[in-house]
């Protein structure tokens, strides 16, 4: 299977070793299953025909599991079309939020009290910067999105932070930043720092870690010591333009899977290939061979913990209050609202996403695809096949 090999493909083939010898949480079971069964017979579907030619085609349904590489488009599409009504004419800065790799482990037993720290301490560090009036003096704005993977499917947790360039004063005004510059880094680093390793330090006090360095002091001693012996990689981007710039931009960062079926190009035996971006060297594409037990493996780490939110806003977007102080900082840019009708209809999103005239039939160009049938659900196999 040298072409058009996907993830569900690989946990098809390969994935009965896999489960073998490992044990699934509930999410990751969940996952496996949606991911398996999205877009075939499992998950039924409907029969379209052309009311011109009578050209049939059968669809089956998307299991709209956020780890599912197939699935993201559409939820991107729509995220991003809300986001679209928030946004403020402004320069947008893109900061990237990394946890050290000594922190690993702990993310491996607990993940959720870990990303949510990194959130708290991010969200908190930008909401004191914003607030001083030495760098700006305001309420700002801003979006995170977590990710926690690397190219090649190992393990590197960080935030994606989209600030907008000001923030709006008590007084009802909006304080711009600096042209090209919003905070220093290096004192972003540093608050940052601080605030996770305080947070960190509490959790374990109140016995919300069940990692085994968290049971003893002298390991725990010991990494705290490795996580202060070197700066936190705080990484600022060049500021981005205006809302149409910043919504492709934010495209990037958000309703990724670990791996896109795109960087998937082959299985050969027990082995996967690749693409990834070498960011040793210039972020050039490298071709990479991973036997099918170890891509399997580094997939499910990224599994989020269920009901966990990746994406999450503050400040003048933050979920109390953001209808009231999004029209005061628009009042204070003169903007004007956006419109509530700009709402395009299902068949306009999947012209644009899908680059199809999605309903005209494509053998007699003439029909449209019209509904005929219902496909129901069929059977789905046990995750464990017999021993």
């Amino acid at each position: 299977m040298a072409h058009g090999v996907g993830l569900a493909d690989i946990l098809r083939n390969h994935g009965q070793p896999w489960l073998a010898s490992h044990v699934l949480s509930a999410v990751q079971e969940k996952a496996w299953r949606a991911i398996v069964a999205c877009r075939t017979p499992a998950l039924g579907g409907h029969v379209e025909s052309c009311d011109h030619c009578g050209v049939q085609r059968y669809l089956y349904h998307s299991c709209r599991n956020r780890h599912c590489p197939l699935c993201q488009t559409r939820a991107k599409e729509a995220w991003l079309a809300a986001r679209q009504r928030e946004l403020l004419p402004v320069p947008y800065f893109h900061l990237v939020y990394t946890l050290p790799h000594a922190l690993n482990g702990l993310a491996e037993c607990d993940s959720r009290t870990l990303y949510a720290l990194l959130f708290n301490a991010v969200a908190a560090t930008l909401n004191e910067f914003a607030a001083n009036p030495r760098w700006l003096g305001g309420t700002p704005s801003f979006s995170l999105a977590l990710h926690t993977w690397k190219q090649d499917l190992g393990r590197h947790i960080h935030l994606h932070a989209l600030v907008a360039g000001g923030a709006l004063a008590a007084d009802g005004q909006w304080l711009s930043a600096a042209r090209g510059f919003l905070f220093p880094v290096q004192a972003l680093s540093s608050v940052y720092r601080g605030k996770f390793l305080d947070a960190l330090d509490a959790a374990r006090k109140a016995d919300k870690l069940r990692h085994d360095v968290a049971k003893d002091d002298t390991s725990w001693r010991k990494l705290f010591a490795e996580l202060r012996r070197h700066d936190w990689v705080v990484y600022a981007k060049q500021p981005l333009g205006g809302p149409a710039q910043v919504l492709a931009y934010l495209g990037r960062y958000t309703h990724r899977a670990a791996i896109s079926n795109e960087r998937i190009l082959g299985m050969e035996g027990s082995t996967i290939r690749f693409r990834m971006r070498d960011s040793a060297n210039g972020n050039r594409k490298k071709l990479v061979h991973m036997e099918a037990d170890e891509f399997i493996g580094r997939f499910m780490q990224h599994v989020l913990p269920g009901g966990f939110k990746r994406i999450r806003h503050y400040g003048l977007i933050g979920p109390a209050h953001k209808a009231a102080r999004l029209a005061a900082a628009r009042a204070a840019l003169d903007a004007p609202a956006p419109d509530p009708l700009a709402v395009e209809s299902v068949e306009a999103f999947m012209k644009r996403v899908a680059s199809i005239e999605w309903l005209i039939c494509p053998h007699c160009r003439e029909g449209r695809f019209t509904v005929v049938a219902v496909i129901p659900p069929a059977n789905r196999p046990p995750l464990r096949g017999p021993p």
